[in-house]
């Protein structure tokens, strides 16, 4: 297994991890905040494997049909189970329709990807879905943070965590649905595209079967 392979295997490795980091199970220290601080920054530097895998695999010419498979398969369970956790560990920024809705985006795109890939097209990641990525890396860091603090006070800066969160996951809904509507239809031009090309093709063919019986049949 190559280097690329191996950093999107540890990103998949610490899917469980997470979930542990977002559980009653976590010990907790002495100070307060160390469940989120730690589980935001493990968070972090998890998704960042994302980019660094592909940046290897493209520059190192080691991109394989493995790596095809799990890149996105790291990625969906990674953030599936960061908001099926949520659910649970800050209900009150997560709700369950905010997960379901996440994990039915996924198998949605997913499912268009399988189809496109048996009818020997692809689908390729638009700006919506590269946006949503990121809003949705944004928005679990902020939900894990809100569990914490309603506010940060810096001096007179006030940041508003809680509805920094709140705000990040409904921007990441919305987005979500956009974007899935966006693939949708990038699929469907495709799929008529391709349908149409085969029924000119299937016509041609016809055509061209008959003009060359014409010669036989005048001859009978």
């Amino acid at each position: 297994m190559n280097l690329p392979n191996s950093i999107t295997m540890i990103r998949i490795f610490a899917v469980p991890i997470l979930i542990w980091m977002l559980s009653p199970h976590f010990p907790r220290g002495g100070w307060h905040g160390e469940q989120e601080i730690v589980a935001s920054l493990f968070f972090i530097l998890v998704s960042i494997t994302d980019g660094v895998d592909g940046y290897l695999a493209r520059r190192r010419g080691q991109i394989t049909t493995m790596g095809m498979l799990l890149d996105p398969l790291a990625d969906k369970l990674l953030i599936t189970a960061a908001y099926i956790a949520l659910v649970e560990y800050n209900p009150h920024v997560v709700k369950p329709w905010i997960a379901v809705l996440v994990i039915g985006r996924e198998f949605l795109v997913s499912g268009l990807r399988s189809i496109a890939s048996a009818e020997g097209f692809t689908i390729e990641a638009s700006d919506l879905g590269k946006l949503k990525t990121v809003i949705q890396i944004v928005s679990v860091v902020a939900a894990i943070l809100a569990h914490g603090w309603y506010v940060w006070r810096f001096g007179w800066f006030i940041m508003p965590v809680d509805l920094i969160a709140v705000v990040g996951v409904y921007w990441m809904a919305t987005v979500s649905t956009i974007s899935a509507i966006d693939y949708f239809v990038g699929f469907w031009h495709k799929i008529e595209h391709a349908s149409s090309g085969r029924r000119t093709r299937d016509n041609s063919f016809v055509l061209s079967r008959r003009k060359k019986d014409l010669p036989a049949a005048n001859k009978i």
